[in-house]
């Protein structure tokens, strides 16, 4: 028999299937279906800053200056409507799903500055979430502003977040930094105890017949697993902080890459959207399945196991494989 139990932010799960983000986690009888398929953890659907501003009618640094956001942004937002009561039905579902489940229940804050985050923060903590993961999303636009400047602020929210809450803080990153690993170190040494790799940025479209741009959501293929799979596996052994892969995982063969790379826990949205929420049960037979048949006794034993401090080529993460990919194409007729 397997051990499938893996550790994440504290925590021991029973395997490292987490049903990441999304509006599965809306309702309690879904999060249900999701524990009895097997998934080891939920994180709840964000609650956005747009939110909480809407709730608290305070606008702070980011959104209060012109070199962080523009006027017509908030013309932009849906309506009020539900955004006037979400914080506090977000804080009320937590409360609930705490109450229905055994599997713990990550909160989600998605935004880039303090403004209410502190005090949702320890609300969502109030509750009884387990964890409570930020989602850093964040599109600098305006040309004053410098890196050094917006990862100074990222890593200023953690540690505000930190001190105001003892339960764990995982921080969910996009990928568009001048150096990843430089980052991923300020926000540990801010307070955050895990890294989320990668936020998936949802990139407007043009509409060319209304004249309008428009949202566009396109769910994730397991092609994009290789890009978190690139950084984790660098990251691991060199970041002191618990590494969850999200974007990209479909299949039993993705999540065994996620964990060889270094992941504590492998993160699913878009196959359970797509395909339902009886995937979990089928990863995970596959998961044990392929593990027996080559002789793994466990999870922890394959952690990191094709890291790049573990691998015979580290090179093959770096420059050298962009180099040896190029040129094997060139080979081809």
């Amino acid at each position: 028999m397997v051990d499938l139990t893996t550790t994440y932010l504290g925590m021991t799960l029973k395997n490292p299937l987490v049903a990441s983000a999304s509006p599965l986690s809306e309702k309690v009888e879904t999060v249900k279906k999701l524990e009895e398929s097997g998934a080891a953890a939920v994180v709840m659907y964000s609650l956005f800053e747009e939110q909480i501003i809407h709730e608290s009618l305070e606008l702070d640094h980011f959104l209060t200056q012109g070199s962080y956001s523009s006027s017509e942004a908030v013309t932009y937002l849906p309506e009020a409507g539900r955004y006037i009561l979400a914080p506090e039905v977000y804080v009320d579902t937590v409360k609930k799903l705490k109450q229905a489940v055994k599997i713990p229940v990550i909160g989600s804050l998605n935004g880039v500055s303090t403004g209410g985050w502190i005090k949702y923060a320890k609300k969502i903590e109030d509750a009884g979430a387990d964890a409570l993961e930020l989602n850093l999303y964040y599109l600098p636009t305006d040309i004053s502003l410098t890196s050094v400047e917006l990862e100074k602020a990222y890593a200023t929210l953690v540690g505000d977040v930190r001190k105001s809450i003892k339960i764990p803080i995982a921080v969910k990153l996009n990928p568009f930094f001048t150096s990843i690993p430089n980052i991923a170190r300020q926000l540990v040494e801010a307070g955050a105890n895990g890294l989320v790799l990668f936020n998936r940025f949802y990139q407007p479209d043009i509409n060319i017949e209304d004249l309008v741009v428009t949202p566009n959501l396109i769910l994730s293929t397991s092609n994009e697993l290789r890009l978190p799979l690139r950084w984790i596996a660098i990251l691991f052994g060199r970041i002191q902080a618990d590494f969850a892969l999200t974007t990209g995982i479909h299949t039993t063969e993705d999540v065994l890459k996620g964990v060889m790379a270094g992941a504590s826990v492998t993160m699913m949205a878009s196959e359970l959207l797509q395909k339902g929420i009886k995937r979990v049960a089928e990863i995970q037979a596959g998961l044990e399945n392929w593990m027996v048949a080559h002789e793994y006794k466990s999870i922890q034993q394959m952690r990191g196991s094709m890291s790049q401090k573990s691998v015979a080529e580290p090179a093959a993460f770096e420059r050298a494989n962009y180099m040896k990919v190029l040129g094997s194409y060139s080979d081809h007729p």
